[in-house]
This record gives structure tokens, sequence and C-alpha cells, in this order.
């Protein structure tokens, strides 16, 4: 088990490195699809950019298990007189946890030019507001690290409005076995679902139902599997959330009951919850107001599905975000548990 909590540890770790705000995600999704090769399994990518893996079963039941490869993310959306830049947001980002990180711009063209967010009261020596001013996108900036005093200067650079911006994810995994990033939405659970994969290929399983691995790659912005293949259930593997009002921590794997989409299934829930108590996985049930899923962008989109949530509690999501080695195995034995039981 230990290799396997390695395997799926080291491979988050390259997932993270990689950018892929909702709109520029084939970089992870080829990483992706590329180790699954590797491990043995049949994949597709569909016309939107969703990968989907195939693992046989014994029966011709189906059962999709998602994870979303997207993060959050920023566009430029104008050039100031200055040659600073205004930008949009992807997805729904804490601003004030930004302000002050590092960046990078990407041309379509495929420069890169590294640079900080910043607000328009940077600096304590000079601005009166450079405490109190709301951080938002309206009163924010990205500072480029090239010599550039007026728009035209940005605009020699190749920058136009519409290319992306990645936020520096700061990934550390920590000796008492925390792992700090941003996107652990979702990447983590990605990475839970390869070594899933990983398991499956190594111990030679063969799960009772056909799986169909779904990776997502527009779950930030609400359609992610909105189109996927027949399945007859789907379980959204994504971010726990830890906070006020709930049970979860981040040594634990969450089983979400409802969400602002509703009830997820009274039956897949069910099983979830009695294969993690039969197996003794620190666990919790929870209801998440302000949360929606591939299971919720997958039902909206018209398919036919029983759908649950699971997935490792994670701490300050959209933010800093942090989860626990143990959340990762916890995760991790759930699903194991379900696709052979």
């Amino acid at each position: 088990m230990k290799h396997s909590m390695d395997y799926t540890i080291q491979f988050a770790q390259l997932l993270l490195s990689i950018p892929s705000p909702s709109g520029f995600t084939e970089n992870a999704i080829q990483l992706v699809k590329k180790e699954s090769t590797l491990l043995g399994f049949e994949s597709e990518i569909t016309k939107k950019g969703n990968l989907i893996i195939t693992v046989p079963g014994q029966t011709n039941h189906v059962l999709g298990l998602s994870g979303h490869v997207d993060t959050l993310g920023a566009m430029v959306k104008s050039i100031k007189s200055t040659g600073d830049i205004k930008f949009t947001t992807i997805g729904g980002p804490i601003w004030p946890t930004l302000d002050g990180e590092y960046c990078t711009v990407q041309t379509r063209d495929g420069r890169r030019y590294t640079g900080t967010f910043l607000s328009e009261s940077p600096s304590s020596h000079v601005y009166k507001t450079a405490s109190s001013l709301e951080r938002t996108p309206d009163t924010m900036y990205v500072r480029i690290d090239e010599v550039v005093k007026s728009k035209t200067d940005t605009e020699k650079l190749g920058i136009r409005p519409g290319d992306f911006i990645f936020f520096d994810p700061k990934t550390i995994v920590t000796e008492s076995g925390f792992i700090k990033s941003r996107f652990l939405d979702d990447k983590i659970s990605v990475a839970i679902l390869m070594g899933l994969l990983q398991r499956i290929q190594q111990e030679k399983i063969v799960p009772i139902s056909t799986l169909k691995i779904i990776i997502s790659t527009y779950e930030e912005v609400g359609h992610g599997a909105s189109f996927i293949p027949h399945v007859d259930e789907l379980i959204a593997v994504d971010m726990g959330c830890i906070g006020e009002d709930l049970s979860c921590t981040e040594e634990m794997v969450s089983i979400c009951c409802k969400d602002s989409s509703g009830p997820y299934d009274f039956h897949v829930t069910s099983k979830l919850v009695a294969l993690a108590t039969k197996h003794n996985l620190s666990f919790a049930t929870d209801i998440y107001p302000f949360y929606g899923s591939d299971v919720s962008a997958a039902l909206r989109g018209g398919n036919d599905l029983r759908g649950g949530l699971i997935g490792p509690g994670v701490q300050a999501s959209h933010g800093m975000e942090r989860t626990h080695i143990l959340a990762v195995y916890n995760t991790m034995e759930l699903l194991l548990a379900y696709i052979t039981s």
C-alpha cells in the first residue's frame, strides 16, 4: 500500500506542476492519457477534451468515476496605459489570497512571461488604502517581469486580451504528511484515480462493473461532465469541504449527501457509507451548500444515471488548499471497496 501512496503523491506533484485552467487543459490531459496507457488501459479524448479511460469489468453494468483536471485561473482582459495587465477570472478563486502571488502569462504563440498579482494600492509606504482596499479583479492587476512603460511595450511582447494567466501552485508535501498546494481541487483526486488504476493493474483486480474513468476539463466553469458516455452510475471524485457546520477533516474521505444541485442518489450514497464503515475507514457525511460536481453537470446534461460524490478532505478550498495523505488513503480504499463489491 505504501508503494501505491508514493505513486499517487508523486503523480499529483507532477500533475500540479502543469498549468491547466479551464480552457487550457490539453497538456494535463495528455499526461494522464500517457500514464494510463503505460498502465495498460485504453483511453480516448472526446471532442470537448475530456479523457475517457476504460477498465473492463465482470459485467456490462457501467460505473463512471470522474475527476477534473481543469483548475481556476485568469485571462488577460486588457492592457493598461502603463503596460500592466487587467484580467478576468476563470472559475471562482478567492482573490485576496492572490494578492502578491506569482503567475505566468502565456501568449497564443507559446511565449511565457512571469509576473505578480498586485492590488492597485500595492505599497503601504505610498497608499493609505494598502491594507483596506478590497481585492477584486477590478482593483488588481498583473505586473509582468519585463521592462514595459506603455500599452504598446506590452503588446510588442505578443501579449493580448484572451491570453491565459497561470497561478503558481506552490506545491509542498510535508514530512508530517500534509499536501499543500493550489488546485488540489481536483488534481489530488485525479491522482487518486491514477493510483487506483495502478492498483488494478498491479494486483490484477477485475472490477465488478466496467469502469469509465472520466477526466473532465470544464468542471470549474460548470459543464465538465455534461456530455459523457453511457454510465449506469457516476461517482464524482472531488474535494471534500472542511469548515463551519461540516464534519470532514483533512484526514478523512468525505461522502457528500447533498450540494447546491440537490441530494445525491440514496442507494449510491448508502453503499458508500456502508463500505466505509465495513472497512473501518475514516469518513464523514456532509452537506455542501455552495458546491456542484461533475455529477451535477451530467444530470443537468440529461444523462440518466445514479450519482454520488466523494473526495479527500481539503481545507481552504479555492485558496491555499491543504489535505493529508490519510485522506488520499481513505478515498482510494473506499473506491477500491466500491468497484469490487
